[in-house]
């Protein structure tokens, strides 16, 4: 499961021993809001989400402030915290930093030794394939978590925590603008030859073409977020 996709529930609390309160907060809130649970524009109610996790409403109030430092909550004066509502710009500035941080993790990929490049690939595939499923059976959901899953390992592979800090950070906060999209066919059949394409490369050992591959279907999926978003 990705790290930022995890289950969260408040049963969790009280068996955890050497992790702060505010932590499994900010854990909890993150998996509703990126599961569509909160959805952008939204208002946290401080006091319910206190109760549903039996916590005071301290660790909630830092699991906020840690949440808008990671800009996946704003906080508005007297009016309260509510999830965030991206602007176009900035959607645009963070897919064409994702296609840089994508390209590199190709590129490193395609340069793996044989044993990692193995187990890569076989992970790789199985992505592959459950995206065709989903696509077959219209599962946009199912199709988009997979999705993430073969570029978190693509991004998990070269070893760069750096890399997947802030391929971790991007990505939540492009999920808040894919939201409203993933009841909605936004490309799927182009977007899994892609993929395949991807696998083709980091199979031939091919960096140069991998990370252009991983690029430009970053800017592709840019394009057809775009496109889904047209009027009519």
């Amino acid at each position: 499961m990705l790290p930022w996709l995890t289950e969260s529930s408040a049963d969790r609390f009280s068996d955890v021993r050497d992790t702060s309160l505010a932590k499994l907060v900010k854990t909890d809130m993150l998996a509703m809001i990126l599961k569509g649970g909160l959805i952008p524009g939204q208002r946290i109610n401080e006091p319910e989400v206190a109760s549903r996790l039996g916590v005071s409403r301290v660790p909630v109030r830092e699991a906020l402030r840690e949440l808008e430092s990671s800009g996946l909550v704003v906080a508005r004066k007297h009016s309260g915290v509510f999830v965030r509502q991206l602007e176009p710009a900035e959607i645009r500035d963070l897919y064409q930093l994702r296609g840089l941080l994508d390209g590199f993790a190709g590129r490193q990929a395609a340069q793996l030794p044989a044993a990692p490049k193995a187990a890569l690939l076989a992970l790789l595939e199985d992505a592959a394939q459950a995206m065709k499923a989903a696509s077959t059976s219209h599962d946009v959901q199912r199709y988009y978590s997979e999705n993430l899953r073969f570029h978190w390992a693509l991004v998990e592979a070269g070893g760069n925590q750096a890399l997947a800090d802030s391929y971790r950070g991007i990505v939540q906060k492009l999920h808040l603008s894919r939201l409203k999209n993933l009841s909605r066919d936004i490309g799927m059949q182009a977007s899994i030859a892609e993929h395949l394409d991807i696998i083709a490369a980091v199979r031939d050992g091919d960096p140069a073409r991998c990370e252009t591959l991983m690029a430009h279907h970053v800017g592709d999926a840019y394009q057809r977020l775009l496109a889904s978003d047209m009027p009519g």
